[in-house]
């Protein structure tokens, strides 16, 4: 089958086309046809780091790619809720010693994936697994419920348009953080009240919309140095979810405030085989939000074949992407 694979880590030019041999199904597990991936921000991290996200990085030559959207072409020993032809998304490859969607065909673990939406298309679906789990995750994790009024950083990435959108559908009052109009756009239209955060300070918009009191929820997707800016945008006792924690802050002001610091690393499933299950839970979930017309994943305007996986790369790292960028396979 034809695949881009990597020989070496480094630069969006490390991607090669190569002829290489069709996975075999096996037990608990499907080989899916793929027709879209999208490109995640760890993607260009494990092309990039390698043996630096050790954990993460799967041996040379390697095919990278975890979400996926497809059809599926065969099915194994104890499978019994997919059969051939049915389509199907999911994360499931890509790191480790799980090669990934970059290719033609790939193998995935039914725990990992989940009957597609319908009312979406395959591009569409192969830009939600990843973002759409961890969304989903932080939130239940932080117990965002109907009335709670939620902040979301980064409200127009990958993460946070389906975030907000999630929250909106637990019934929670929502607000996000952009930058300039088309970014303030697009999070108004998915159903959240749009903050500049380069026009407005913390302390300006906790007291525009929280009467001073903070928000009850904040899901930060940026996360790092600016984890400071949700502990300050916190209510008191409040819950604070995040997709980046690798930083040495001070937690003082998390201390004097009570707050609830919830770590959402969503690779934990495929990298040691725990809890799987619950991915295809949640992707089913989603599924049905989708259907229902509670979620809508946005896919950027640029269009990239399989062969152009590195401009899709080097698409996502400049950040000007609107939504997710998705690969056509």
């Amino acid at each position: 089958m034809k695949a881009m694979i990597i020989n070496a880590f480094g630069g969006s030019e490390v991607f090669e086309a190569a002829d290489i041999a069709k996975p075999a199904v096996k037990a608990g597990h499907v080989v899916v046809k793929v027709a879209a991936t999208s490109i995640n921000t760890v993607d260009t991290m494990i092309r990039q780091m390698g043996e630096d996200i050790a954990p993460l990085a799967p041996a040379l030559p390697g095919v990278l790619g975890m979400d996926f959207a497809g059809t599926v072409e065969s099915v194994g020993e104890g499978v019994t809720d997919y059969a051939v032809g049915d389509e199907v998304y999911g994360c499931a490859g890509g790191l480790a010693d799980l090669p990934g969607a970059l290719a033609e065909y790939m193998l995935a673990d039914v725990k990992l994936i989940a009957h597609k939406p319908k009312s979406i298309s395959m591009r569409e679906a192969a830009a939600m697994p990843l973002v759409g789990i961890t969304a989903y995750e932080g939130l239940v994790r932080a117990n965002v419920s109907q009335g709670k009024k939620v902040l979301v950083h980064g409200g127009a990435g990958g993460v946070g348009h389906l975030a907000l959108q999630i929250a909106n559908y637990f019934g929670a009052e929502v607000y996000a953080t952009g930058s300039g109009n088309a970014q303030s756009d697009l999070i108004e239209q998915l159903g959240a009240t749009a903050i500049n955060y380069k026009t407005e300070t913390v302390a300006d918009y906790v007291a525009k919309y929280t009467d001073g009191a903070g928000f009850d929820v904040v899901y930060d997707s940026i996360g790092g140095a600016n984890l400071l800016n949700s502990f300050d945008a916190a209510a008191l006792n409040g819950q604070v979810a995040t997709t980046v924690s690798m930083a040495e802050i001070d937690l003082t002001p998390a201390h004097f405030k009570g707050l609830s610091l919830h770590v959402v690393f969503m690779l934990i499933p495929m990298l040691h085989n725990h809890k799987r299950e619950q991915h295809g839970e949640i992707l089913a979930k989603l599924a049905e939000m989708v259907d229902a017309g509670k979620l809508t994943p946005i896919v950027d305007k640029q269009h990239f074949d399989l062969e152009e996986v590195g401009k899709a790369h080097d698409r996502l790292t400049s950040r000007q992407a609107m939504g997710k960028v998705v690969v056509s396979v």
